[in-house]
């Protein structure tokens, strides 16, 4: 999809937050401001995973012998998921991009496109974090998820629907927690250090003692502000161009 001569610019907003940061609440809360769709490269090889096509059969292949999935295969979908009608307006990009390799290519097909990016960054406290993942059990038969400060059993350490002693996953370990936070933390720097550098705009926002409407309704204002996304007139009268 090219930009047409005098049509305002394509919103495309980069999402980054950690893990219990709220990322996945946001890119939906953010599709009402940016008019467009949440695109999840983890959802899209997922999706292709369930179809069982060549896409799907090669990804789980990788996944299962622990290899990431290369840079080609992920560039690609997010370049297809690009030029598909309902981005006309303007996209939210989630888990993507993940390497400085992702990142340039992004950054061309952006420019190709006519889009405008931006990186909204959800700064969190990753000690509140860690106590919040840490403090969840979940009953090993069905399935129910309990927080131990805002929404504990009945009796401390059972299941309320069908009295199963309640466990804590691998992932809620305080210990695998603050590797993820860790991992995470050294993969996103470099990629936030690139986008400042060639001039896409960085918002940090922070979500401490809001709620996640609040953020959301922050961020769009942020966004306005800066020019990254037009009015309602120039949006309608952007989607209406056929790419």
């Amino acid at each position: 999809m090219s930009n047409p001569s005098g049509a305002p610019p394509v919103p495309a907003i980069i999402l980054f937050g950690s893990p219990g940061s709220g990322k996945g609440t946001q890119a939906k809360l953010l599709g009402r401001c940016v008019n467009g769709p949440h695109v999840s490269t983890g959802d899209m090889l997922r999706s292709h995973i369930e179809t069982g096509d060549n896409i799907g059969r090669e990804s789980q292949g990788l996944l299962k012998a622990g290899k990431l999935v290369p840079d080609e295969l992920v560039n690609g979908l997010v370049e297809q998921r690009l030029s598909d009608p309902d981005s006309r307006a303007g996209v939210i990009l989630d888990g993507y991009p993940r390497t400085l390799n992702q990142a340039r290519v992004l950054m061309g097909l952006l420019a190709a496109r006519g889009f405008r990016p931006a990186v909204v960054y959800l700064v969190v406290d990753y000690e509140k974090i860690v106590r919040r993942l840490s403090g969840r059990r979940q009953c090993p038969v069905c399935g129910t998820l309990y927080s131990l400060k805002t929404n504990p059993p009945k009796v401390p350490g059972i299941c309320d629907l069908d009295g199963a002693t309640l466990i804590t996953r691998e992932d809620d370990r305080e210990s695998v927690i603050r590797q993820r936070l860790s991992e995470y933390e050294s993969l996103t720097r470099p990629l936030l250090d690139y986008f400042r550098q060639t001039g896409v705009p960085v918002f940090e926002t922070s979500g401490a003692g809001a709620t996640p409407e609040q953020i959301s309704a922050r961020i769009c204002g942020d966004l306005k502000s800066s020019g990254v996304i037009a009015g309602n007139a120039e949006v309608e009268a952007q989607a209406s161009v056929t790419p």
